[in-house]
């Protein structure tokens, strides 16, 4: 078991002996042509002769990171710059590890981490992690054997913080366009992957169900409101409440409810297919990889629980007694209008899961990045509200994109035999 949580835990990096103490001696001992550029073979024959192992293509993740111009080499400026970078991110992690704030990271410290990761691993496999980079033989690590052990390396340790860094912590709106969540080998071969889906889909249904009657509001406006026939808040649910009673609010909340699962199966184990397609180096994923991977599989899933995203529009505008549940629902539509009412929307609803995945990914990533470079002093871990506040901040930001285009597929849902056109709210 112990390779496995060495591998998740620490990177395969270790430094043979003491390394120079500035940068200005390491950019020079690395430097071996003296032309003041540090390229990729300078810098992996290096490491090697520093007996500093790297990863398959850590060497090449160094360059490509630091290296501003894009000239395939590093000058000083651009080493340096990296280092620090790189550092500060070692330095938070080490704060991260060190649970009692003395300095030193022990142990029971390495095996807290791994239970606030959900992983549970033995005191034996604990202190073998700790002695693969203890240099003293204190069965203890500082700041500088931690830093000796990592500066050159790509990664930031704890799988790049796990928990803290993945796109999970953001309010679940309903239309379920996120990237999906991504899992460690570890959580996979634990089977913690699917406990965690289960905990998510549940979420997902606690707050959906909370959400209902704002859902339901806004797919009436969406379809209903016109210069003409303008729909207020206040209004529109006193309506609601009057035509059907207080239990109309969850007009069509059972089939948003019951898609939870089938789309964050289908978009999970997509997702997986996607990354090694388009990954360019094999178990590693870059953000743009990642945002293509993500949207492939969001518009996979989509795709296969479309029909029911169509039903639950129907349903949700319905009035009292025009359907007896979801599958009368679907055998009317099947009926009346055929087997393509059920994608009616699907084009506008598939391209705008593009701007929402991409402005939704890119706005999380910037303002978390943002945060822990300008406030993050004691801990790599930016909390639950700093993680909410950047998950609100950019699914508003998202939805804010595609909305126009969701307005489009929530109409073109609506359309059908049946459905009434140009509706008085007066009426609902």
């Amino acid at each position: 078991m112990y390779p496995a949580m060495r591998k998740l835990f620490f990177t395969d990096c270790r430094c043979a002996g003491d390394p120079p103490k500035t940068y200005e001696e390491l950019f020079a001992k690395l430097d071996t042509n003296k032309d003041g550029k540090v390229d990729v073979s300078e810098l992996k024959a290096g490491l090697a002769a520093m007996g500093i192992q790297t990863g398959k293509g850590a060497v090449q993740k160094i360059i490509s990171s630091a290296d501003k111009n894009k000239d395939d080499a590093l000058d000083f400026n651009e080493f340096a710059k990296y280092l620090k970078e790189h550092e500060k991110k070692l330095r938070l992690t080490f704060k991260s590890l060190d649970k009692n704030k003395d300095g030193q990271v022990d142990y029971m410290e390495i095996q807290q981490s791994f239970a606030d990761l959900g992983l549970e691993i033995t005191k034996e496999d604990a202190k073998k992690i700790l002695q693969s980079i203890d240099s003293d033989g204190t069965m203890s690590l500082d700041w500088n054997e931690w830093r000796e052990h990592f500066l050159l390396n790509p990664a930031t340790s704890l799988q790049e913080i796990i928990r803290y860094w993945k796109h999970s912590t953001v309010l679940d709106i309903g239309d379920s366009l996120t990237i999906p969540d991504e899992f460690t080998e570890e959580e996979k071969t634990t089977g913690l992957w699917w406990k965690q889906l289960i905990s998510g889909a549940v979420a997902g249904a606690v707050s959906r169900t909370g959400t209902a009657p704002l859902d339901r509001m806004k797919v009436f406006m969406q379809v209903h409101a016109s210069k003409s026939n303008k729909i207020s808040l206040a209004g529109g649910f006193k309506q609601m409440l009057k035509e059907g009673g207080v239990t109309s609010l969850w007009r069509g909340n059972g089939i948003n409810v019951l898609k939870i699962a089938p789309e964050t199966a289908i978009k999970f184990m997509a997702y997986e297919q996607y990354k090694k397609l388009l990954a360019s180096e094999q178990g590693k994923i870059q953000t743009h990889e990642r945002f293509m991977a993500g949207s492939l599989a969001g518009a996979t899933a989509q795709t296969a629980i479309y029909p029911m995203e169509v039903m639950k529009t129907r349903l949700t505008l319905r009035k009292t007694g025009q359907y007896s549940g979801m599958f009368d629902c679907a055998k009317k539509i099947l009926q009346k209008e055929g087997v393509k009412a059920f994608y009616k929307g699907y084009v506008p609803n598939i391209l705008g899961i593009i701007p929402y995945a991409g402005i939704d990914l890119a706005v999380y990533e910037s303002l978390k990045n943002f945060w822990l470079s300008k406030y993050a002093k004691d801990t790599a871990n930016p909390g639950v509200l700093v993680l909410l506040g950047c998950g609100t901040i950019s699914s508003t930001c998202g939805q804010l994109a595609s909305y126009p285009l969701a307005l489009i597929r929530t109409r073109m849902q609506a359309q059908g035999k049946y459905v009434t056109r140009n509706v008085n709210i007066n009426s609902i």
